[in-house]
Order: structure tokens, then sequence, then C-alpha cells
């Protein structure tokens, strides 16, 4: 580990690392050739394999639909092969992949490719609406869809880039501070942010969780988190690339399947947010003596109630557990816990990754003393260079080679982090974030509404849930179902109130911002 100057900020870094993810990959593949890299739905891929698929993709990228180093390509495709195979072709080229959230409404969609300036959109079934309207306002644009999509919104099917005659592709020289992805962010005021993900960042990322984990080789993974978040791309599939590891994908979380797979396939590492193991843990199926093959289940995105963390030691004993406690801004580990052995600290997220640096700071930008409470700073390797075109935002979210988490947080005596708040407002539900600006202002489009507010109220199963108090317009008499019913087809679904509640008018301080903190238990009382 040494002091290097990276992305114009003094860090410490690896001083023995690939130069890029690309080369990280050839280098797993030369070792580990039969491995098995995935394993989808019946097929099972060695990185030898992966390898051929991927240059033969990277070929018709390059010739086909003539891309280049730094051109954007939009990824709307789960959990699957293609995702991988996809991202690793345009990672072989230096092609800036744009992976999208499913979840997103059409209009949210539309405006994230646009921001990226994407020129091709790969896409899996159940997304035409997003394809017709994406071609109309952009027809000079390239569609690639798997095997179910409407052949007729497509400029290609997927299997055409597995099969056809193109020489191998001709390879950039790619720099470790190049871009590797743009992944969006909830934003405060409704416009999503993109964070350029490099090399380097996802390198040392890589890097950190098998210095931390020190994982029992080989490593099989089961993942059932989104491969659009940094959780599953960079805290399972990079990860899983970096030391030879199998990614076994859950195209769709279902509980029994997710366990039926634990035990079929011997997995041994899990990274999930805690809703999951809430689920396992309760279902009927769960039998802990045929998951002896786990060695390490981490868990981050979501604070994982005292409750869980017990009973996950005390039905799977022989496991290691560790909270990893990061963004999409610090590329997944901001802060890892060593193994979670006794309860002195089971509320901490952790102490700081290896190459990590952390400072906790007052409103002066000050730095606080131990156990005193501020505004969680973070600096390293891994951290971002910054968003795609938005400098506004740059300026406010990057100082002094550190990025301002938002959230508040305390460090004790021996450099464990405890989150402490949410600085923002961030609704947590199940791992996804939701800021309450986003929601209020798409809640204030809505006819009949004069006034909203979202706050987050506790749930069993995800952490949070967002609940909106509303005060209609005089002479209005809007319904629960109708205000989610206009908020299902303008925010991602994770986003939508559970609880709508109507009341006359917001609490507010004499300075007239609302007391959101006494909304959590008001009741309806609007007739």
């Amino acid at each position: 580990m040494k002091k290097e100057r990276i992305h114009d900020r003094e860090v410490y870094a690896y001083d023995t690392r690939p130069a890029s993810v690309w080369e990280l990959f050839e280098q797993t593949v030369h070792n580990h050739p039969s491995r098995e890299a995935v394993v989808y739905e019946g097929k099972r891929i060695t990185y030898e394999e992966l390898m051929k698929q991927v240059k033969k993709i990277s070929a018709y990228l390059r010739y086909e639909c003539s891309l280049e180093k730094g051109d954007r390509l939009a990824l709307l495709v789960g959990n699957r092969a293609e995702f991988i195979q996809m991202f690793l072709a345009c990672t072989s080229l230096g092609i800036i992949v744009v992976p999208l959230n499913l979840r997103s409404s059409v209009q949210e969609l539309i405006n994230m490719m646009d921001q990226a300036e994407a020129r091709v959109l790969f896409v899996e079934e159940g997304f035409d609406e997003v394809v017709k309207k994406w071609k109309e306002k952009h027809p000079e644009s390239l569609v690639i869809g798997t095997k179910d999509v409407d052949k007729g919104l497509l400029y290609d099917q997927f299997e055409s880039l597995l099969h056809h005659a193109f020489p191998e592709a001709d390879y950039p020289n790619l720099q470790e501070e190049d871009p590797l992805y743009i992944m969006y962010t909830s934003g405060t005021t409704g416009l999503p942010k993109g964070a350029i993900g490099s090399h380097v960042n996802i390198i040392h990322s890589a890097l950190h969780y098998k210095e931390v984990f020190q994982a029992k080789e080989p490593v099989r993974t089961l993942i059932a988190v989104p491969l659009f978040h940094v959780t599953g791309l960079i805290g399972q599939l990079f990860y899983m690339l970096l030391v030879g590891g199998t990614n076994v994908l859950m195209k769709r979380y279902q509980t029994g399947k997710f366990i039926e797979l634990i035990e079929k396939e011997e997995i041994t590492f899990l990274f999930n947010v805690p809703t999951i193991y809430i689920m396992m843990l309760s279902h009927h199926t769960f039998k802990p003596e045929n998951m002896r093959s786990l060695d390490i289940a981490a868990f981050g995105g979501a604070p994982m109630s005292q409750e869980t963390i017990e009973s996950l030691m005390k039905a799977l004993p022989f496991i290691r557990l560790h909270n990893a406690y990061g963004a999409t801004e610090t590329s997944s580990p901001a802060t890892i816990t060593p193994k979670i052995e006794g309860f002195s600290r089971i509320a901490s997220i952790g102490q700081p990754v290896p190459a990590g640096e952390i400072k906790v700071v007052d409103e002066d930008g000050m730095e606080v003393q131990p156990g005193e409470v501020g505004e969680l700073f973070i600096r390293g390797p891994m951290i971002v260079p910054g968003y795609w075109k938005n400098d506004e935002a740059n300026l406010s979210s990057f100082v002094d080679g550190y990025w301002k988490s938002g959230d508040m947080a305390m460090v004790d005596e021996e450099n464990f982090v405890y989150l402490m708040d949410r600085k923002k407002n961030i609704i947590n539900r199940g791992g996804e974030k939701v800021f309450s600006a986003e929601v209020e202002n798409v809640l204030y489009g809505h006819k009949d509404v004069l006034e909203a507010a979202i706050v987050g109220v506790p749930d069993e199963i995800f952490g949070e849930e967002v609940k909106a108090f509303i005060v209609p317009k005089e002479g209005s008499s809007p319904t629960e179902d109708d205000i989610q019913q206009f908020m299902k087809e303008r925010v991602a679904d994770y986003k939508v109130p559970k609880q709508v509640v109507f009341i006359d008018h917001l609490p507010r301080n004499p300075g007239g911002k609302i007391l959101k903190q006494r909304l959590a238990d008001v009741q309806n009382n609007h007739s």
C-alpha cells in the first residue's frame, strides 16, 4: 500500500493491482479456465467459455455497431448471463455501461439514457413501452434485445452477437482512470445523478473484499440482489471475477428458490440486503443443517436489526457474518466489520476498508472528536471521480478529496463507525434508497394535492416503508388508491407510498419547516 494520486486526489492504493478490469478478467481466465464462472437457469459457463462469448460480442459491437471507446451502452437487463456477457464485452472495448434499475418508471429510464447520451440500448422482455418511446425520441439509436423481445422493435437480437463471422476486435488501450460505468442514484431534486465508476475504483473494491473476507476458495456466490446495484455488481460479480469464483444468478428473487440454490449449488458466499435474510430465516424450507457449505454471509444496503443478526448467528453458527457499508459513490464498501462474534459492536458498520480513510465533521467542516456525531466523509481509491456531466453535484458532494456521504455518524476510539441518522431524510426500503424530496415533488403534480410530505415508517420485512401525508386542495376528495395509482405511473415501485394519510395541515416549526418527526404517528383526520 502506498500514497498515490488517483482521480486528482492523494489516496492510499494497492501498489500491485491489475491495470484494468479487463486485465483482471484476463488473468482469472488464464489462472482458472475450467472453473465455472456463471450458472444460470441450467447453463454452466466456464471462464474459458465466457471469454470466448465475450470476445464474440465485442467484435459485434465494434464492427456491426461501430462502437468505440467512450461510447455509452444502456443495460436494461436483470440478473442473467447476458448481463455479464454484455458488460464484459463493453469493458474490453472501453465502452461505458449504463446499468439501469428495472424498477424505474418509463420516464425515469428515458431521462437517465438521455442524460448519459446512450447510443445503444440492450433490453430484456417487458420494456416495450420504453423501447418505443426511446426510438421515437432517438430513431438513430440501436436497440438489441433478448430473444423474448418483440423483433419489430429491435435492431438485432442478442443471439446474433454470439453467431457471426467478424474477426476478433482490435482492443483499445485502457487506462485505470477510464470510466467503466455510469450508475444512477436517486436525486433529492427528483433528477438522478450518474456516478462514474472507473476501473481503478472497482479494482480496489474487489481487492478490499478479498483482503478483508479471506474467503475459502473456490468461492461460489448466489446473486439474488440486482446486478444494476453496486452490491450485486461489485460486491459479488467483480469480486468473484477477481478470485475466480462462481456466480450463480437468480433472475427473480424467491425465498424458496433462494434456499434451494444455496443447498444445490453449495454456495459459500452470500451478500444480501437484510430483507432477504429475514425472509430466509422465516421460510418453511429453511434447514440450517443443509447449509453447511456457507462460509461467509455479508449484509449491507440497509441496517440489520440486532434480533436478525442474533437469529442468523444462532441458526448458522458456522458462518462468518460481516456488515458492509457503502454507496454507489464508494463503489461498494467504505467500511466492513470484522467477523461479528459478540454483541459489543453489533450496531457498528465496521472499520474503514484497507485503502479507505474516513472523518466525521461538524457543520463547519471541522473534524469532531471520537464519540461525537457529525457527517461522515470518505476518501480512497474506490471513491468515484464524480457525476456524469453534473458540475453542480460534483462541487457540492466532493471536498478536499473526500466524498460527503450525507450520513450522520459517530466513530469510536478504535475507528469503528456507527450510523446515527440520515441527514437528508433518506428512507431505506429493503436496500433501495428513497429521497423524500424526490417523491414529494412528484406528489405535488397530482391535481388534488395542496401539500405533501413523506416519512419512513418501520416495516418488519423491508426495514422501512414509505408513508405519505397529504393536505388535499379545498373541495377535492382524493383516495389512497388515487394517489398510489398516480405514483405508480411516475416512479419506481419501491418509491410508491404504502400508506397515504390525509390531514388538514402539516405540522411546522416557527420557521415554517415541516416537523417530520411528528408525522409518523399522525392518523387520517381528513374527511
